[in-house]
């Protein structure tokens, strides 16, 4: 059984499991907001502009052309001839495509701040695999002076060697390891995610007719029993809100506004769609917030998440590339 088979035989394995758990990465295991909502990398994807961000930019980076170039002379052509370059462009091992490879490690890199994948080369050190490892499995160590990669396999640990391991770390105290976005925006996810579910409890649960109703005197139990029955029964809940009351002895209708805090309880919620752009570095339109876009801006916006979102990833990947999968004399 290979190494990455072995890997995901305990596919029940979650961030939440000790055994998988690795606490050098910013200790996200059970780590709660302020708003009361536990948040890793899990359960973040549940926020749409979380998970919008992550499938916008890790997207965008895979579908885009990789090819292996060799300089020749003053010109550069193809070079089809290496086993890497059908690694990088066409097929990264039998199981993956290129593209879902580097989809899923740019994934990783924008939510634990770093992404792995074993290499594996044949008998003349050429690569001809290259295989995501999950980074919450990784543990980085350095031994003897030199960089060290211990995987957590559930009963066992597999150790790899430096050259053995394609590793791309985001922004980072050390250059080694990156920081985690997840973590570091734990607050604004948290609360994005509690305002989604307090909006969920409030529809769900919350009885919120179009209309108040006023009673000349004193309820007799009768009425009161009625009218507590009618409202949970008819009026409370999703779809059953704006609905006609039936009113009984004496009762008077008066029209209900929206009330102030529910018109703030939704600007609440656009602003976190601009605050989880702003974690991401991207602008606020491609997550779909056109509030601030019009015709005259939305071309200079698309030149902007190039220049400035999709680019600096890109140079990342493309310079880890060459240090770490080529030879000197390739480079």
């Amino acid at each position: 059984m290979g190494l990455f088979s072995r890997l995901f035989e305990r596919r029940n394995l979650s961030v939440a499991d000790p055994k998988a758990w690795n606490p050098g990465l910013w200790n996200m295991y059970g780590a709660q907001s302020n708003a009361g909502v536990n948040v890793n990398t899990e359960n973040a994807l549940t926020s749409s502009a979380v998970y919008n961000a992550v499938s916008l930019i890790s997207g965008t980076v895979a579908s885009l052309p990789l090819h292996l170039m060799r300089r020749r002379g003053e010109g550069n052509s193809t070079a089809t001839d290496k086993s890497l370059y059908s690694v990088l462009h066409t097929a990264a091992n039998p199981e993956m495509t290129a593209m879902v490879l580097r989809e899923t490690m740019t994934a990783h890199l924008l939510t634990w701040g770093n992404c792995y994948a074993e290499i594996v080369r044949d008998g003349y050190n050429n690569v001809i695999e290259l295989w995501p490892i999950p980074p919450n499995r990784m543990k980085v160590e350095r031994q003897n002076g030199k960089l060290t990669y211990i995987i957590n396999m559930g009963a066992e640990e597999h150790t790899l060697r430096r050259e053995n391991v394609l590793h791309i770390p985001g922004l980072g105290f050390n250059g080694i390891q990156g920081y985690s976005v997840i973590t570091m925006a734990r607050e604004a996810i948290g609360l994005g995610m509690a305002m989604e579910e307090f909006g969920s409890r409030w529809f769900g649960s919350g009885t919120h007719p179009g209309v108040i109703v006023s009673h000349p005197g004193k309820l007799g139990q009768i009425a009161h029993d009625n009218l507590k029955g009618s409202l949970l029964n008819e009026y409370s809940g999703l779809g059953k809100s704006h609905k006609l009351l039936l009113l009984e002895e004496g009762m008077k209708i008066e029209d209900v506004g929206v009330p102030p805090e529910d018109s703030q309880f939704l600007q609440s919620r656009q602003f976190q769609i601009t605050d989880i752009a702003r974690w991401f570095n991207l602008p606020p339109h491609k997550l779909k917030d056109l509030t601030k876009s019009s015709f005259s801006n939305i071309e200079q916006e698309q030149i902007s998440f190039v220049t400035d979102s999709i680019l600096p990833w890109l140079i990342r990947l493309e310079s880890n590339y060459n240090m770490q999968l080529l030879t000197p004399a390739e480079r």
